[in-house]
């Protein structure tokens, strides 16, 4: 198959998936003036694409550490769980600070705060990746500088999610927030494209300069800091438009998203046995995505599903492996349609049903993955897995968000919320690393058998956690991370 086919296929199939998602969203009439949707386009569009793009200065490890090991050994499978457990780890409790920060300090502030910072922790990644591979730093040291370096990268990309809710919850009224949720989602799952494919161009083109793969994210990290700073406003009132009622829990005089700071919302969240479940699948969420996302492309070069770059041979798992990101980013789109579709036309708008229906899917995947860990096309199973934890987080995420959210506390209640996913990844990112196979052991499909047990357990409990919420009715709002 030439090559321009392979490498065009999955563009296609984006923009189809693309065109699916704006075609089906629903039109939401609130009045606005074209002026002030000309405006509020200017807002969101480059929020959504700094957001974007600091995915790229995140998941950019994946591949930067697989380019670094041939020339630094210690950079192993154990090292990238020890590195990325402590980014995550660190991202999961940073909400204790910058939920209440974004509350205080506003959105633009932090998502400009965020992208300049993980500018900085990328530039210093690739600083200390050149300085080990030109003798300048102990290579015995690298990995315990690079977990250091990339736990201050997640703690600027902690604000991220929480700085879009922020931001969105002043420019969008609770009944348009859906539409532009699913928006959103789209500009999201591209970040994880970035993340993967786009670093993988990076280390490909230039195998002898691994550092690269910090040092492009950083630069564009850095101009859409630029941008935003020019563009992105907290409210419409700094806009020159002028403020509106956005229906939202902001109103509600008695409810938690009134009470200022962390501690309030985060009791009156303990009080509510549903969102305690719902914390809790999203923690085993965190589990689980972290699973599927980062350690596919370790297996596949490992053992030989990741063909050259300039290879014309067509298979399955190649097909996979090379457009990693890409698929992701296309399965995690759809996987967020589907869970809205069977949401409204199926459960009548209930999310307990659809989140079953989801982590069914999940244990399904799990389980093949186990049987079948050894066939070429596994990567199949991991990529319908990643449709339906997309579909999951965006549906009790933006439950638990909208339920607590509002414009007051929006950024401490998603920040929790999302504490508890990137907890559950910290985990799973430690656990498997230190039990993978090494060395010539891990050219061998079969000896990768702790990978998909870990996740079975995970998946099986939020299954169970998932029917416990099957009647909640959650009220509908915020925006989707």
């Amino acid at each position: 198959m030439p090559v321009w086919i392979m490498k065009a296929t999955p563009i296609f199939m984006l923009l189809v998936v693309v065109g699916l998602v704006l075609w089906r969203l629903p039109k939401v009439a609130m009045g606005h003036s074209q002026a002030f949707k000309k405006r509020r386009f200017l807002n969101w569009f480059p929020l959504g694409m700094m957001y974007a793009f600091l995915y790229f200065g995140r998941y950019n490890i994946n591949e930067a550490t697989s380019a670094i090991r041939p020339h630094l050994a210690a950079v192993d499978n154990a090292a990238f769980g020890t590195i990325f457990a402590v980014g995550a780890w660190v991202y999961g409790l940073s909400f204790l600070i910058n939920g209440p920060l974004t509350d205080k300090l506003g959105g633009r502030t932090t998502i400009l705060i965020a992208t300049a910072g993980s500018a900085i922790a990328n530039l210093l990644l690739a600083l200390i990746t050149w300085g080990a591979l030109n003798g300048q730093v102990d290579k015995e040291n690298i990995v315990a500088w690079m977990a250091a370096l990339y736990g201050l990268n997640m703690y600027f990309q902690s604000f991220g999610a929480v700085s879009i809710v922020k931001v969105n919850a002043a420019w969008f009224h609770v009944r348009e927030r859906g539409v532009q949720g699913g928006v959103f989602g789209i500009l999201i799952s591209l970040g994880i494209y970035f993340g993967y494919d786009w670093s993988k161009m990076i280390v490909s083109a230039a195998p002898a300069s691994p550092w690269l793969a910090f040092v492009v994210p950083a630069v564009v990290l850095l101009v859409m800091c630029g941008v935003g700073f020019v563009l992105v406003k907290d409210s419409p009132k700094d806009a020159g438009h002028a403020d509106f009622d956005v229906g939202d829990a902001s109103g509600n005089e008695g409810g938690a998203a009134n009470a200022v700071g962390i501690v309030p919302v985060f009791v009156a969240m303990l009080k509510n046995p549903v969102i305690m479940v719902i914390v809790a699948i999203e923690f085993c969420t965190g589990f689980l995505r972290n699973g599927v996302m980062s350690w596919y492309p370790k297996f596949a070069r490992a053992t030989g599903l990741d063909l050259p770059p300039d290879s014309t041979e067509f298979t399955v798992g190649n097909f996979i492996t090379d457009n990693w990101g890409m698929l992701l980013c296309i399965f995690g789109i759809i996987g967020g349609m589907f869970a809205g579709i069977i949401s409204d036309k199926v459960f009548q708008s209930r999310r307990g049903p659809v989140a079953t229906v989801l982590y069914g899917g999940i244990t399904i995947g799990a389980v093949g993955m186990f049987i079948f860990l050894d066939a070429p096309w596994v990567g199949v199973l991991l990529v319908f897995m990643a449709l339906n934890y997309v579909g999951v987080h965006g549906m009790l995420s933006g439950t638990a968000s909208a339920d607590f959210g509002g414009k007051k506390n929006a950024g401490v209640a998603v920040g929790i919320i999302d504490g508890f996913v990137y907890l559950g990844t910290g985990l799973q990112s430690l656990i498997v690393g230190q039990a993978l196979p090494l060395g010539e052991a891990a050219k061998v499909a079969s000896n990768w058998q702790a990978w998909p047990l870990a996740m079975l357990p995970l998946a099986a409990l939020g299954l169970f956690l998932c029917t416990r919420v099957w009647n909640a009715q959650p009220r509908s709002g915020a925006a989707a991370h």
